[in-house]
């Protein structure tokens, strides 16, 4: 017998539940993951604009960008 996941627990958990309280479950995950990618998105935000004071940001046309990927090392 094959040890069952956590997922499958969770699913078999779930499957117990009534139709509204899944619906309810299934709206609060919903919300929760929103929230944690709001969150994501804002740390990403903080990041760059850190980059962007330190001048670990450059900006330019897709022209200028290659020329710079291509120029050699000092």
């Amino acid at each position: 017998m094959t040890p069952i996941s956590k997922f499958e627990q969770v699913l078999e958990s779930v499957e117990t539940l009534s139709i509204e309280e899944q619906e309810a479950l299934i709206d609060l995950v919903r919300q929760r993951l929103k929230e944690r990618r709001r969150t994501e998105i804002a740390e990403n935000i903080a990041r760059s604009q850190q980059d962007d004071r330190a001048g670990k940001v450059f900006c330019g046309t897709v022209e200028q960008i290659i020329a710079e990927l291509n120029r050699p090392l000092a």
